[in-house]
């Protein structure tokens, strides 16, 4: 595509983002503003906002990459996406509006009454943090080489540039107005250009390039381990998203928390719809781009493919745009999940402390990001999502459900999972992709089990040290803020 023309997509969404985080500073003064928007965040524009940071990198370009690559297989990302969100209206989100917290450490601190469980917590939302930050760094350095021919560094500083520009400037109340609008861009730079491409391969009757049953790469299907690990990644992942958990914070009350969840479900729906269109269209009509090894460019590159002309560089900037618009907005949200807990732990609390550790959080996976290479981005996001799930999401469904819980227990769970997930990471990684075994490629299948096995099992051995505001705090998590009139 045209260099100028994608450079010029890149630049009016950076300058747009920054013009409506400055808006947001604008009305950002207190503390509550910086770090949970003052609790005010109605349902529809939440769900905006949280649609914006949820859809990243991986949902924009590598779940259409993945289904290039490996047909229907690949359908359990998008799926896995959306059903985790389920789970949490089912089991979280209400309640932990309910608890009061600013941060997922807030809150097993009041469960748990245990600075160390904090601690331990701390340091474990921020490597998640910081796992997820990565990918998006290298999905934007893969867009600006592909479209721009710039360096790939230039993409991934230019994101960090403008991240720390707009959550320093505002914080949450600045990122929400920012989320919300760069969730509708996201969509329409996804759904202008498939619609116009099946439109125009319809109107043409163009044949097929390779029939839908053909294999491009030559790919063996997934097995019933991996599809199995893979959606326990995606589904128990979602609930120990750090980003995505202190979006509940900033609604009004629980009732409130659940709407948005809801409507958060229907807009990843409509959504997803479109990636998989992406991934199917290019299947079948552009393989060659799977053989050409930049399956996670196949979004960027079909429209110029298919349509070509002045109609295709237009399409691939609108393409081009919604994609820094992904990366924007999801670093974006981790960074201010990320710089409340670090301000609350290591810097203070104030907004002076906020804006430094918002600065922290997103120059450290800067740096090994610009020393490590892009890997499927669908794929690498995958793995964090098992991390999660085998570390914050046990201590959440059992803080919140679960009286028997102890601090020992949630330290000895959260540590097990992280350990036994980040280390089969790390073999996979040394070993490289075509001889990593499937139970270290995929390990959340065993690894989830494992850690709430160890934080139950630990927690029973250590019953004594059950808080002792057990019953107060479990009583403030499931007592409805609005309780239905009785007459009485």
């Amino acid at each position: 595509m045209n260099p100028g023309v994608a450079a010029a997509a890149v630049a009016v969404v950076s300058v747009a983002t920054a013009v409506i985080g400055f808006y947001g500073l604008r009305i950002s003064r207190t503390t509550g503003d910086f770090f949970v928007a003052s609790r005010t965040v109605r349902p529809w524009w939440n769900a905006s906002a949280i649609g914006g940071e949820y859809l990243s990198a991986a949902s924009f370009l590598g779940v259409a990459g993945l289904l290039l690559l490996s047909g229907t297989d690949a359908l359990w990302f998008p799926v896995g996406y959306t059903a985790g969100y389920l789970m949490l209206l089912l089991f979280v989100a209400a309640p932990l509006r309910r608890s009061g917290a600013y941060t997922i450490p807030d809150f097993t601190e009041a469960r748990l009454d245990s600075r160390a469980v904090r601690k331990v917590t701390s340091l474990v939302v921020v490597l998640v943090g910081w796992l997820y930050i990565v990918p998006q760094l290298h999905g934007a350095a893969l867009t600006i080489r592909i479209t721009t021919g710039l360096p790939s560094w230039v993409g991934s500083v230019a994101v960090v540039v403008v991240v720390c520009l707009t959550v320093v400037a505002g914080g949450m109340r600045s990122i929400t107005f920012v989320q919300a609008f760069q969730y509708w861009l996201k969509l329409t730079a996804l759904a202008v250009p498939i619609l116009f491409i099946v439109f125009i391969l319809a109107g043409t009757g163009t044949p097929p390039l390779a029939t839908p049953s053909e294999n491009p790469t030559g790919l063996a299907p997934a097995g019933w381990y991996n599809n199995v690990s893979l959606l326990v990644a995606l589904l128990f992942g979602t609930l120990g998203l750090p980003h995505v958990l202190v979006r509940f914070y900033t609604n009004p009350d629980g009732q409130s928390a659940r709407r948005t969840t809801l409507i958060v479900l229907g807009l990843l729906s409509v959504f997803y719809l479109f990636p998989t269109a992406y991934g199917l269209v290019g299947r079948v009509f552009a393989p060659d781009l799977a053989r050409s090894g930049q399956p996670d460019a196949m979004v960027l590159l079909l429209p110029r493919e298919l349509i070509g002309g002045p109609a295709g560089d237009l399409l691939s900037a609108l393409v081009v745009a919604g994609a820094f618009a992904a990366f924007l907005s999801t670093t974006s949200g981790l960074v201010v999940s990320l710089a409340g807990v670090i301000s609350q732990d290591v810097l203070g609390a104030g907004v002076g402390g906020f804006r430094l550790a918002a600065v922290v959080s997103a120059v450290v996976p800067l740096g090994f990001a610009l020393m490590t290479g892009s890997l499927a981005l669908a794929g690498s996001v995958g793995l964090v999502f098992a991390f999660t799930a085998s570390t914050v999401c046990p201590v959440l469904l059992l803080g919140i459900w679960w009286r028997g819980l102890t601090d020992a227990g949630a330290i000895a769970g959260m540590v097990t999972g992280g350990v036994l997930c980040g280390g089969a990471m790390i073999a996979g990684a040394l070993a490289g992709a075509a001889s990593t075994p499937a139970w270290l490629a995929q390990p959340a299948a065993w690894s989830v089990p494992t850690a709430f096995a160890v934080m139950v099992l630990v927690s029973r051995a250590t019953a004594g040290r059950v808080p002792k505001t057990l019953v107060r705090v479990m009583t403030r998590l499931h007592t409805p803020e609005r309780p239905l009139a009785t007459g009485r």
